[in-house]
């Protein structure tokens, strides 16, 4: 058996090799793409945002010499948006820097990859037409908010075969690789419940009063923005405070819980929950929002639809937006302990003692104590260049060099935690528990699929 020191050298070495035994299983096709050293990547921007300007794109001007790369145009709808993206890249780099009103301009710009920062629905319909222009893809989450978006999305991507990078960035961290890692090594046990928060105190989380007295409708392009959602006359609100409405974002399930679902997806190789209930409401922030600031989900995991004979377990999610009591916690709990994400430590925390394993006739369970590499996901408004999303991004752009579309996380991923996230929407919007049908590809609750 590998000691502690052995098993946690090598989850903390686990990016590198995974990008090593993925580039091993490369299609022919493939390899045709690899790029040469001397070929530089271009790179534009769909989505010139805060996540952007605060977090992806430095992480990506980290890397873009080393990987020779290229950011050559900035893309966005509102005119203002554009401006500031050409004067961050000159204020950053002392350089200029190409720009493009909407997504036809910019695929006419025949880009070799992009990163889409818009608002949340529009994730997926911008990545479908993204891989149909040719390119290589860093989408940030949540991937889809529908399950037509992602249905499309997904046929897309498998029929153009690009490089797709979900922004899940925990699956590029040292400490989940190191969980992910022990969960599989079994020495974990079986996973028995997870428990899941994300809690802030902030009345002014989504909120951007200051641009809404500044926003012009004659500056922007509202009926690109409504893409496929129905349509409704200017409302500066939803355009620039998306996250406060539904059905231009579900709110805190694509957020925040998409990013901790995601978790669970990938420790455990299930695609998505058998069912899903929940509730919520406006409690504290009442300031014309229709998505929640208060909500808790209970889904059910398992292998198949049985739950009997100990199969499958339950994750409690909760989250609030009005007190920050508890903050951000990923607990993991098996037979034998619990795996903290928070702390980064895994120890015997409720495992099954001698005393009441004896009375059984059983072996008590109690895990081994030691940590994870400490390094952790800063969740804060506007959380700058950080470790998970330099790596991250430094692991989209090797493999787009390389051809390789086993990314950290691939296309695959951003559908699973988007099934996740629908169905706590249907369920919360319809108050009828949801599930997912395979066969339909759709969420249902109530008895039908969940549309908006």
């Amino acid at each position: 058996m590998r000691t502690r020191r052995e098993f946690i050298k090598k989850s903390v070495a686990g990016m590198a090799g995974l990008t090593l035994s993925s580039t091993m299983q490369m299609s022919a096709k493939s390899y045709a793409r690899i790029l040469g050293a001397n070929d530089r990547v271009r790179v534009g921007v769909l989505g010139f945002s805060n996540r952007f300007s605060n977090s992806l794109g430095p992480s990506f001007l980290k890397f873009a010499k080393e990987m020779n790369f290229e950011l050559f145009s900035v893309c966005d709808i509102w005119s203002r948006r554009r401006d500031e993206g050409r004067a961050w890249y000159r204020e950053l780099t002392g350089e200029t820097i190409k720009s493009a009103r909407n997504s036809s301009e910019l695929w006419q710009q025949k880009p070799d990859a992009v990163i889409i920062s818009t608002a949340d629905f529009q994730h997926a319909l911008h990545t479908a037409e993204a891989v149909r222009a040719g390119c290589d893809v860093y989408v940030e989450k949540p991937f889809a908010e529908t399950m037509d978006d992602a249905n499309m999305a997904l046929r897309a991507a498998t029929e153009t075969n690009r490089v797709i990078q979900i922004g899940s960035q925990r699956r590029s961290g040292s400490n989940y690789m190191a969980a992910h890692d022990y969960i599989h090594s079994g020495r974990f046990g079986k996973i028995v419940a997870v428990e899941m928060t994300w809690n802030v105190n902030q009345p002014g989380r989504w909120r951007l009063p200051q641009l809404m007295k500044e926003i012009r409708k004659e500056d922007t392009d509202w009926n690109r923005f409504l893409m496929n959602r129905p349509y409704e006359p200017w409302d500066p609100r939803k355009y620039l405070e998306y996250r406060l409405f539904w059905p231009y974002s579900s709110g805190i399930p694509g957020q925040w819980m998409s990013h901790q679902i995601d978790t669970v997806h990938w420790f455990t190789g299930l695609a998505y929950p058998r069912s899903v209930v929940a509730g919520g409401g406006i409690y504290m922030w009442n300031d014309g929002r229709t998505n929640y600031d208060t909500m808790t989900a209970v889904f059910d995991y398992g292998e198949n639809e049985r739950k009997d004979e100990g199969n499958g377990f339950q994750v409690i999610y909760s989250s609030r937006q009005h007190n920050a009591a508890g903050g951000t916690k990923e607990w993991y709990f098996s037979n034998g302990g619990k795996l903290d994400l928070n702390t980064n430590e895994v120890n015997n925390d409720g495992g099954l003692t001698e005393r009441y394993a004896k009375e059984m006739e059983m072996k008590a369970f109690q895990l081994e104590t030691f940590s994870l590499p400490q390094l952790k996901p800063d969740t804060d408004a506007n959380t700058g260049s950080d470790p998970l999303t330099n790596a991250h991004m430094r692991n989209w752009m090797k493999c787009v060099r390389e051809g390789n579309r086993k990314t950290n996380a691939p296309i695959e991923a951003g559908y699973s935690h988007s099934i996740a996230d629908i169905m706590v929407t249907a369920a919360l919007r319809t108050g009828a528990p949801a599930h997912f049908d395979k066969e339909l590809k759709q969420v249902i609750a109530g008895g039908k699929p969940f549309k908006y």
